[in-house]
């Protein structure tokens, strides 16, 4: 590449930074023709390219890339003190086309319009509500457990593989597409992460490669968290960058699947967050109410937090840390925190659609 190519194209790193703190102002313009235009098709490309291959072609495309920079970084060491002004060049470079291919493919998301607008409901809620919606989330979490184990103090284990419920979760989907169309998803492109041990010592259950559009799920969490963390990264491939959106969706997926498991998972989950934004609000109410979930409920969220826990470690805290300033960074002003505003999502969307 030119010397001169080389430095338009660090140069326009600037430019599409600018132009992107633009276009945040303009989040209707991104939803009808990005979100819902532009990429719409380049996802259904991705899938219909890589959904088919049985392993994560991204996490082998991060592979060599890494192995590429070290190797890069390495042949080209002595460049640092000699040719300093041509060496950040080259890497300003491949930044600003890294950057541009990140927000073509899939990053512009972050900019659309907020679920709750397009859903046409409200953003808060009262505690009342809050309270009112996870008593009934209760009853429900509750009937669906005593359908599945006959005593209310066991645990519920899937009875099925991890790679069978990657095949099943997309049946959530054709369930939510009869009432949000554009939720439709075909062709399906999950995958079980060959980083599954890593990922999970950093603290995250699955992610979505936004240059393969690949949804890669974390092969070592628990079973029944499956459904909801595999749903969570289809709603990020359908275009809600998100994180609370993408909760709210995928739970959305799994209360609505046709599958007694997934709706156990989506319940459970939804019910779970629920009960930890009582416990901030008010503990006392919080006591009250975890007394009426069933014991075997508690012991699927248990399970959940004792496997987190074995993993614990300092990185955890540095990753969680970054990817929160990652977010924030990206036009999602709660950081990781945005995580449980999908409770505000589920209590409004509930008081028009009953349980």
């Amino acid at each position: 590449m030119r010397k001169h190519t080389k430095l338009i194209i660090a140069l326009s790193l600037i430019l599409q930074i600018l132009l992107i703190k633009v276009l945040a102002n303009f989040p209707g313009l991104v939803e009808t023709y990005y979100s819902n235009g532009i990429y719409k098709w380049i996802s259904k490309v991705m899938h219909f390219v890589f959904g088919w291959i049985p392993f994560s072609v991204g996490d082998i495309l991060y592979t060599l890339a890494g192995i590429y920079i070290i190797r890069w970084i390495f042949m080209n060491r002595k460049r640092l003190r000699k040719d300093t002004k041509n060496y950040i060049l080259d890497i300003l470079s491949a930044v600003s086309i890294a950057y541009f291919a990140f927000h073509i493919l899939w990053a512009f998301n972050y900019y659309r319009l907020p679920l709750h607008a397009s859903l046409k409901i409200e953003n808060d809620y009262s505690t009342a509500q809050l309270v009112k919606f996870t008593e009934e989330l209760i009853l429900q979490t509750n009937v669906i457990h005593g359908i599945i184990e006959k005593n209310d103090t066991t645990k519920v284990v899937m009875p099925y593989t991890k790679k069978e419920l990657l095949k099943l979760t997309p049946k959530g989907y054709e369930q939510l597409s009869k009432e949000f169309p554009h939720l439709a998803y075909w062709p399906s492109s999950l995958k079980r992460s060959i980083y599954s041990l890593p990922l999970t010592y950093m603290g995250f259950s699955g992610y979505l490669n936004p240059f393969t559009n690949e949804a890669q799920i974390d092969g070592l969490i628990p079973t029944y968290k499956y459904p909801t963390t595999a749903s969570h990264e289809i709603a990020h491939q359908l275009g809600y960058a998100a994180e609370n959106e993408a909760n709210f969706i995928g739970a959305l997926a799994t209360m609505k699947h046709e599958n007694i498991y997934f709706n156990y998972s989506g319940y459970s989950f939804a019910l779970r967050h629920c009960l930890n934004d009582i416990y901030l609000r008010d503990p006392v109410k919080y006591e009250e109410l975890l007394m009426k979930v069933n014991i075997g409920i508690l012991k699927n969220y248990e399970e959940s937090r004792l496997f987190w826990k074995s993993y614990e470690n300092i990185s955890e805290v540095f990753f969680k840390n970054t990817y929160s300033g990652f977010l924030k960074a990206n036009n999602q002003k709660g950081g990781i925190e945005s995580y449980s505003y999908v409770v505000a999502l589920l209590v409004n969307y509930f008081e028009t659609h009953p349980l």
